[in-house]
């Protein structure tokens, strides 16, 4: 049984992890529980599409044995030159699952390429429909593809009457603005934290506080005081701590906002989210 050990200590969301990686292998199980440990409520473990590895079920065991881990399902940009009508059909299948609660991610990457832009344009198209037809919110990655993810994002989600997360956000505000526009919320990583991150703090320090969400993107991004490290989920708490400065609020007030935030985009109640 993993419980929080004290149900009344401020709690946070960690809306994009991938704990599922082999990164972890050594101490899955401690890093889980330093992230209770933190404070944090929810982590959403989100299989990335790595097909090599099978992500998405070293994602479902988490999602499975762990009452506060959900997961998601997609192909990422990076993989979205093997998109086919079998990978479209499993990921169909797994889309059914109770713990997966969103579709993700997904989007273009046009700063590595490692599919061409015309495969990650069709595989973004078709999983967003997929998305709608499922009723599942779409995570999303977007990198150095701002216009061209925004113009799929206006295809295919305008008046969809359904939420997402423009996940890891490292934009312009322009950016920002234009998707929340169509339902989307705006999650922040440790890079916010960075030194040479000016303009995005600047970002995170304008948004709507109701648009706003906590990641780690784990094991990626370690905010400061962690950079050079691994990153995990308990670090959330310091990417909180910065755009709580930002805002002139207590780090505890940011959990709480973004915590609120994440169940009333997944629809969650508290009682959903803590195993008591």
């Amino acid at each position: 049984m993993y419980n929080h050990g004290d149900c009344d200590q401020t709690m946070y969301i960690d809306s994009h992890a991938h704990i599922e990686m082999d990164r972890f292998d050594a101490d899955r199980e401690q890093v889980i529980r330093r992230a209770l440990d933190a404070g944090v409520e929810i982590i959403v473990n989100v299989g990335n599409g790595d097909l090599a590895r099978d992500s998405h079920a070293a994602a479902f065991r988490l999602a499975e044995e762990y009452p506060f881990i959900y997961t998601t399902v997609g192909v990422h940009p990076h993989e979205a030159r093997l998109f086919d009508e079998n990978l479209s059909a499993r990921l169909a299948d797994l889309s059914a699952h109770r713990k997966v609660i969103a579709w993700g991610e997904i989007g273009l990457d046009y700063h590595y390429d490692n599919s061409p832009r015309d495969a990650q344009r069709l595989a973004f198209r078709k999983q967003l429909q997929m998305a709608r037809e499922r009723r599942l919110p779409a995570v999303i990655h977007t990198r150095e593809a701002e216009e061209d993810t925004l113009a799929l994002l206006t295809e295919e989600w305008k008046g969809a009457g359904l939420p997402g997360i423009i996940h890891c956000f490292t934009g312009t505000r322009w950016f920002a603005e234009e998707a929340m526009k169509l339902g989307f919320s705006i999650s922040f990583s440790g890079v916010v934290t960075f030194k040479n991150a000016e303009d995005l703090r600047d970002t995170a320090e304008a948004l709507p506080l109701e648009n706003l969400l906590i990641e780690t993107d784990s094991p990626f991004m370690s905010p400061v005081p962690f950079r050079g490290r691994r990153n995990e989920p308990a670090y959330v708490v310091e990417t909180a701590r910065c755009i709580a400065g930002l805002r002139n609020v207590t780090v505890e007030e940011m959990g709480r906002i973004t915590s609120a935030n994440f169940k009333r985009l997944f629809q969650l109640d508290s009682d959903e989210s803590v195993e008591k």
